[in-house]
């Protein structure tokens, strides 16, 4: 991760967001919630200075209510602490389902029209975009898959609908910026149109 977040410094990449814990991995042994636990401790504990002395901002997205109350007081505390960086904006997906991100701004909407403060003919993607934990983000314009999966295995389900997929067979803990820059490479080399029709010329 610190090769990643470097590099995307060096690129000049304004926003990265990582997939740390999902809300499906809680079904997993015991015992290997509970080294993944300690895994981010540690993280939160050790790590956070440097990302605050490089210029990083944290965030964490997901269901931290799940986590013990000391990793919700270690997630406070690093994300107040960076909060007024410029650097990166670290986002780091928690405890977080696409699936489960969306029922939570449906059923925030939900509320809304029932107060009468929101009229059902007044939701748009904008408004539920504006309900989702990456309200404050721009969608993303890479989605960028390790290992050798070609799935997108239920993340940032809504932001990703016109983000471009770039998959490669590195493992993530062999990930380098070299992998990083290959990636960027192909991106700038599509042709992005958001659903209309390119232009032929005809």
């Amino acid at each position: 991760m610190r090769r990643t977040v470097a590099a995307a410094s060096e690129l000049g990449i304004p926003y990265l967001t990582l997939y740390g814990f999902s809300s499906e991995n809680w079904r997993r042994p015991v015992r290997e919630v509970a080294d993944l636990m300690a895994l981010l401790r540690h993280y939160l504990e050790r790590e956070i200075a440097s990302l605050d002395e490089n210029g990083i901002r944290l965030r964490v997205i997901g269901e931290r209510d799940r986590f013990a109350p000391d990793i919700v007081g270690l997630i406070e505390r690093a994300e107040a602490l960076t909060r007024d960086n410029a650097g990166v904006t670290l986002t780091i997906a928690l405890s977080y389902g696409g699936r489960a991100e969306i029922v939570g701004a449906v059923r925030a909407i939900a509320a809304e029209a029932a107060r009468g403060s929101l009229s059902p003919a007044a939701i748009t993607e904008e408004v539920v975009a504006c309900h989702l934990l990456t309200a404050d983000l721009p969608d993303p314009d890479l989605l960028l898959r390790t290992s050798g999966e070609q799935r997108i295995s239920n993340f940032l389900l809504w932001q990703c609908a016109y983000a471009e997929f770039v998959f490669t067979k590195t493992l993530w803990p062999d990930f380098s910026k070299a992998d990083l820059d290959a990636a960027v490479e192909e991106y700038s080399r599509r042709e992005r149109r958001y659903g209309s029709f390119a232009e032929t010329g005809a």
